[in-house]
């Protein structure tokens, strides 16, 4: 029997994550009342009136013909190179993983698992190297000084890497041999880590300053080392970039320019300064990068409307207490600037003098990530979660082909791709008896969560599909929109990415403690454990041949905790032989299709760590752990390439009652010296590609 490890914290939510953590990075968001107080059903009838009858009738189709083939709506083994997955009929051999396949594991995961640990490292497997890439302030523009956090300034900051890494993309360089473009999101500023003798109460101008410029995104260019996985930054590179708090960013799509958006210092509504609280985020086909801006919310002072309610916007003062020096983030002064922030952004590595734009047409919410991919007549399709307790599970679909190849007409032709199109939200039905949905998470009797959806249309361009809501006000307001049209309320839907071998959509949902408590939603087929504290993956899969296509087919791939509790589950995979995992957050593909999850908040006494999944063949549902991070931190931004895996390793040493004075951790450079969020690169010793 596994023993398994204490826990790390006595933190009200029972599990890894520390209240300095939940302070900062979203605002104590778990120990606010959830923002969605709406009453939508969960599993049940379509609301009548909010589909059109053509979309009802067409989902009603596609839910018969899923049926009639037993679900051929894309949930079993499908041929490796088909984007058309296809789902056999229960008991006729759907790849769940009970043959005896090679003994060191699949393709890309044959490496020895890390163990669960509290080890204050990162740590890999047997045989494998690493090495740090960047660190929170090592300077990337020409200018910039050598960091010294006892003398650190906003005009340094401002040309230094970031704070708290999270999405990472690797763009090839074309020209540049062995080297690639590094693009980083900085999601939140931990000021008790980075600030000696920090007031929380009386924060100085220049401390603001300075976190307002450790927010935001970076770009720089890393040099390979041609025998090994290392990467290091290439300092003063011409692509190298920072953007933060007072950068200037384009509004663009539907609802560009409307009152709602219009402030003092921008009265057009087109012109922002700033992006917040960056997650994770996404690398289109075209070449550029998409930022989610997530827990904006906690940015800004003093809401008092019930839009500012449904997005979780206090009434009082900030913890940072930013509204002291700029009133942009006092909203009794500017209102409207809040409706400015929870965005996907849209960024071209390529080009240092391009403005980044806020895209409107994927709607506001708490944007964990965004992922496109192409449908079969080329649109791009972006897939999206809201990270909130009992928030919803998102789609867009373009209006727009994508154009092939380089040229200046092609690129600028794709850079408006996300601004035309339709908003969807997701809304889920089980196939199995309520009854057998009891809150334990125990299988109902055709031995898996399963069932059809349907894709509910909010807005296309500028016609709203919401009755009482103009689509203005469908973009700006999105999540009340979703609740209008009965969407379903899930567990935190976090980081999304379609399979690039199969078609199929992997949403991680890391976990809702409150499912289940009175006046709470219970548990449905698709959220199955009341009380939720590890969290679950769902395997979405629709038809790609039709992009605006209201049908799609899903099921629970893993339900994450101890292997041990019968209330997890693994694809149907021997649990005996799994890593234990907890609270799932980004995800990633390998080139071999297999699926890495990265964790936060585990919850299981051991750190936060990086797990590989197979998804297809023989071991479909074999996890294995790569690697756990440093005491306090979290893993972000998962990147797998042949020959190295790249992680984002967030606020290390971030735990309760730790500051400059009392470091929790000395990750990365020992003892003596300040904690420091980084990029780290592992690499297989030998030179081989990983897990071969």
């Amino acid at each position: 029997m596994r023993k398994l490890l204490p826990l790390l914290s006595t933190h009200p939510h029972g599990g890894g994550r520390s209240a300095l953590t939940c302070r900062y990075r979203c605002g104590d968001a778990c120990f606010h009342e959830v923002p969605n107080t709406s009453a939508n059903e969960y599993v049940g009838d379509v609301i009548a009136g909010v589909l059109s009858r053509r979309s009802a009738l067409r989902a009603a189709a596609l839910v018969t013909v899923a049926s009639a083939a037993g679900g051929a709506l894309a949930l079993g083994t499908a041929p490796e190179a088909s984007a058309h997955p296809a789902k056999p009929g229960k008991g006729q051999g759907n790849g769940n993983g009970h043959g005896h396949g090679k003994a060191d594991g699949a393709r890309g995961l044959r490496f020895t698992p890390v163990a669960p640990n509290t080890a204050d490292q990162v740590t890999v497997p047997a045989g494998y190297s690493q090495n740090v890439v960047i660190r929170w302030g090592e300077p990337i523009l020409r200018g910039a000084p050598a960091f010294d956090s006892e003398k650190q300034s906003a005009k340094a900051q401002a040309g230094q890497f970031g704070y708290n890494n999270d999405f990472l993309s690797l763009l090839p360089l074309p020209g540049e041999h062995d080297r690639q473009v590094l693009v980083a999101n900085h999601e939140y500023t931990d000021e008790n880590l980075m600030f000696r003798g920090y007031d929380p109460a009386n924060p100085t101008r220049e401390q603001v300053e300075i976190a307002w410029a450790a927010h935001g995104l970076s770009v720089v260019v890393v040099q390979e080392e041609r025998r090994t996985g290392k990467l290091t930054p290439v300092v003063r590179h011409r692509l190298n970039r920072r953007l933060h708090t007072t950068s200037p960013f384009e509004v663009t799509g539907p609802a560009a320019g409307s009152a709602l958006l219009r402030t003092s210092a921008d009265p057009s509504g087109r012109r922002v300064l700033g992006t917040l609280n960056n997650c994770a985020g996404g690398t289109t086909p075209w070449g550029t990068t998409l930022h989610g801006e997530e827990n904006f919310n906690q940015y800004f002072a003093n809401g008092s409307s019930a839009t500012d309610k449904r997005y979780g916007i206090g009434t009082g003062a900030t913890e940072r207490k930013w509204e002291r020096f700029d009133k942009r983030f006092d909203l009794k002064q500017e209102p409207n600037e809040a409706h400015r922030h929870g965005w996907v952004v849209e960024l071209d590595p390529y080009d240092p003098d391009s403005t980044p734009r806020k895209r409107t047409a994927l709607g506001r919410f708490k944007h964990e990530a965004a992922q496109p991919r192409l449908t079969d007549d080329g649109r791009p399709v972006v897939y999206m979660g809201d990270d909130e307790r009992f928030d919803y599970f998102y789609k867009f679909v373009s209006s727009k082909r994508m154009k092939k190849g380089n040229s200046r007409a092609a690129r600028e032709h794709n850079l408006t791709l996300l601004d035309e199109g339709t908003l969807y939200v997701a809304r889920l039905t089980g196939d199995s008896p309520a009854a057998e949905i009891d809150g334990t998470g125990k299988l109902p009797s055709d031995g898996e969560f399963d069932g059809t959806g349907s894709w509910i249309p909010l807005a296309t361009g500028n016609v709203s599909h919401v009755p009482g809501m103009s689509a203005e006000e469908v973009y700006v307001f999105t999540r009340l929109a979703a609740d209008k049209v009965g969407a379903t309320k899930m567990d935190r839907p976090e980081d999304v990415e379609p399979s690039p071998r199969t078609g199929r959509v992997y949403i991680a949902l890391t976990n809702n403690t409150d499912r289940g408590k009175p006046g709470k939603a219970p548990a449905d087929e698709a959220n199955p454990r009341n009380l939720n504290k590890h969290g679950q993956i769902l395997e979405l899969a629709e038809n790609w041949d039709d992009p605006a296509a209201d049908g799609f087919a899903w099921r629970l791939f893993l339900v994450a905790g101890d292997p041990n509790d019968p209330a997890t589950y693994f694809a149907g995979f021997p649990k005996e032989k799994v890593s234990p995992i907890s609270c799932p957050d980004n995800v990633a593909f390998d080139p071999h299709g297999n699926l890495w999850i990265s964790t936060d908040g585990n919850q299981l006494g051991s750190h936060d760590g990086l797990f590989g999944v197979a998804t297809h063949g023989e071991r479909r549902g074999e996890l294995k752990q790569f690697l756990t991070v440093p005491r306090g931190a979290e893993t972000c931004g998962p990147l797998v390439q042949d020959r190295r895996v790249l992680v984002a390793v967030q606020h290390p040493g971030e735990i309760d009652g730790a500051s400059v004075e009392k470091p929790a951790s000395v990750w990365p450079d020992g003892p003596g010296r300040i904690v420091r969020p980084s990029v780290v690169a592992v690499w297989r010793t030998d030179g081989d590609d990983i897990g071969v």
